[in-house]
């Protein structure tokens, strides 16, 4: 086997893509579709709740072509990070999809699902032993952050993808997977270089983002050889550049030359892409290096409390000009007037002043006008709603110097003003943990017939 072709609907599964996209993609005869689900790009509180980012009718329309192509063709459909997060309940919710387009369909292929739920016992276990390490600037993992965090997965590289694969599988779902797991699994046990199947993976499993213009609702096309392999867009409006493709190698990098990943890394020191006709690029020279110990990502989010948020714009130039004091007073009157509840957090997120980036705005002036957003944050959602709604009307009346006019100061789009915004979650597990193999914590299941 001289290539192997692998198709890439869209960016997330539930982002959606052009039917005429994937039409292109499936005259290419591809081996395998495959589609990354989830990201921990969209926060925490997905993870540690349980539900989905996607929502449910995005996914079972991108997920009925999908499954129909697979079928009609007798090739894998591999899903990576089922629900969007890739815990116990996400999978099951992605599984509830895919087995009504099963039945609409009136078809039963061998199903296998992998879960990337983790034993709290064996993380217990492996902090004794010293084999769990912080990830990026992440603290050191304790066992009352641990017991305290409500879903903690594993990402898995290729390894029990493969597994199922051999198993007979033709749809494999599975939990939380490091992105490029789900392109480059069918490859490397196809005997493709793992360097170059990764590297092929983590441009294939954005799409079309990695195209020019991007876009995350549409397709790309990896071909796949023993030394190298070509990217193609398949929307007439898009093409791949050696820009955009190099680009898109950085994406999500803090090394250029370095990309660390389930067992090893890729080295990206004399990879050379190529321009080539019709809208193509050819990449070559990466390599894999495994690493001497396996390690594989820990991810676990812990719930912190409860959000209520307002929402509200200012006008005046005398009150935007002395916006941050003005803030810092109403939070000191909040502080006076609830002395007795200390274990809650208040924000205004100023928008049109640093409300991106903070300290690191490079450019500080505020504009003609401001939005701001009210954050309260506490341990019950009645804490929350209290604080935030006391806050914003001492906001809406707060008499600053040089104040003209006493009917208010803040303008709201909304009535109610206040939303109760329910469960907050921030991430607690983001650690490095050393296992034997890469198959060892990701269980199989087979659903479905066998071949």
């Amino acid at each position: 086997m001289d290539e192997i072709r692998v198709l890439s609907p869209t960016a997330i599964l539930g982002y959606g893509f052009p039917v005429s996209s994937f039409e292109e993609g499936l005259k290419r005869n591809p081996h395998v579709i495959a589609v990354d689900a989830g990201s921990t790009d969209p926060g925490p509180y997905y993870l540690g709740s349980g539900k989905s980012f996607t929502q449910r009718s995005a996914v079972k329309r991108d997920l009925e072509f999908l499954v129909k192509a697979s079928v009609e063709r007798n090739i894998p459909l591999i899903i990576g990070t089922a629900g969007g997060s890739g815990a116990r309940p996400h999978v099951e919710w992605n599984l509830d999809i895919l087995r009504e387009i099963l039945e609409a369909l009136n078809v039963d292929v061998p199903l296998a699902v992998i879960y990337s739920d983790i034993d709290r016992k064996l993380v217990h276990e492996k902090l004794e032993l010293g084999q769990i390490l912080p990830c990026g600037p992440a603290r050191t993992l304790t066992t009352e952050t641990l017991s305290s965090t409500t879903n903690l997965v594993a990402q898995m590289g290729i390894e029990p993808v493969i597994k199922a694969l051999q198993a007979g599988a033709q749809i494999v779902l599975a939990g939380r997977a490091y992105d490029p797991v789900s392109f480059a699994a069918l490859p490397v046990m196809k005997g493709f270089d793992m360097g170059l199947a990764l590297h092929m993976g983590k441009i294939l499993e954005c799409a079309a983002i990695a195209a020019n213009p991007g876009s995350g609702s549409d397709c790309l096309m990896g071909y796949l050889q023993h030394d190298s392999f070509i990217l193609e867009a398949l929307n007439p409006q898009r093409e791949c550049t050696r820009l955009s493709i190099a680009a898109h190698t950085l994406y999500e990098k803090s090394d250029p030359y370095s990309l660390p990943g389930p067992g090893g890394r890729l080295d990206l020191t004399n990879t050379t892409f190529e321009q080539l006709d019709g809208g193509r690029v050819r990449v070559s020279g990466t390599v894999f290096e495994p690493t001497e110990n396996y390690y594989v990502k820990l991810e676990g989010a812990q719930l912190i409390g409860y959000r209520t948020i307002s929402i509200a714009g200012v006008r005046d130039p005398i009150m935007i000009k002395q916006i941050d004091s003005v803030i810092e007073e109403v939070k000191k009157r909040v502080k006076d007037n609830f002395h007795n509840l200390n274990d809650y957090y208040l924000h205004v997120h100023c928008y049109g002043k640093n409300g991106v980036m903070g300290n690191l705005e490079p450019s500080p002036h505020p504009g003609h006008e401001l939005g701001l957003v009210i954050e309260a944050v506490a341990a019950t959602q009645d804490i929350a709603d209290t604080i935030c709604s006391f806050a914003r009307s001492t906001l809406l009346h707060y008499g600053y110097p040089g104040r003209k006019s006493t009917a208010g100061n803040l303008a709201f789009p909304y009535s109610p003003s206040d939303f109760p915004a329910g469960e907050v979650y921030q991430f607690s597990v983001h650690h490095l943990m050393q296992v034997e193999d890469g198959t060892v914590l990701f269980p199989i299941e087979m659903r479905g017939s066998q071949k």
